[in-house]
């Protein structure tokens, strides 16, 4: 498995304001037979050293999943901001401290690695046959609204894109019981319309891998 980058870029996620994202998952594995209907208590945890990003995620999943009826704890309010530089830092300590909340899985995201998309845009416009009137009915008005548009050259439009990984644990025995990878364009939006589409897309999939139920969450 990748070891996640540090989260810094997701900054740009969660700060700025900007149209909505679209996430699509990329790919996703599940436990034989496993199933997440039974977890009430989830525990979540956003992978990076960046207080300010780690704060806004895990603040956003929160929100989210509460609004789903689950209860969810937060591992920003668990461990101090330091704890994951701290020297001698066990494992057994950190499970203690996570299954000392009473949660019963465990939620993580992390940031794999982004990179940025080029496509191709071409130049031209579009024909409305059903239009009759205005610059269609004299040659110079419709010349002059469309060789403008006709003979311009196309561009390159870039684009970022983040890919995320999200794990789900058994809280007790510490066993993987699902797991996504998911791409995101153009993240640069508030953390709400960010989770909004990453969650809804995460929930499709684990429906579609038949780990939760279709009507799972809903109010």
């Amino acid at each position: 498995m990748k070891t996640p980058v540090k989260l810094s870029v997701l900054l740009l996620i969660v700060v700025m304001a900007a149209c909505g994202t679209t996430t699509m998952i990329t790919g996703s594995w599940r436990k034989d037979s496993a199933t997440a209907n039974g977890y009430r208590n989830i525990f979540v945890t956003a992978m990076t050293s960046n207080i300010p990003v780690k704060q806004a995620v895990e603040n956003g999943l929160q929100q989210q999943l509460q609004e789903k009826g689950l209860t969810v704890e937060k591992s920003i309010d668990v461990f101090p901001p330091d704890f994951s530089n701290q020297t001698g830092a066990k494992r057994q300590l950190i499970i203690d401290k996570i299954q000392g909340t009473g949660a019963d899985g465990i939620l993580t995201i992390a940031l794999l690695r982004k990179e940025t998309e080029s496509r191709y845009v071409p130049g031209g416009g579009y024909w409305n046959p059903g239009l009759r009137y205005g610059y269609y009915g004299r040659f110079w008005n419709y010349y002059s609204n469309w060789s403008p548009r006709i003979y311009a050259p196309g561009y390159y439009d870039e684009q970022k894109v983040y890919y995320i990984e999200t794990n789900f644990y058994n809280a007790r025995t510490e066993e993987l019981i699902w797991a996504a990878q998911s791409k995101t364009y153009d993240p640069t939006t508030n953390v709400d319309s960010f989770l909004k589409g990453y969650l809804k897309a995460i929930r499709e999939q684990m429906i579609k891998d038949g780990l939760i139920s279709g009507t799972a969450g809903q109010q």
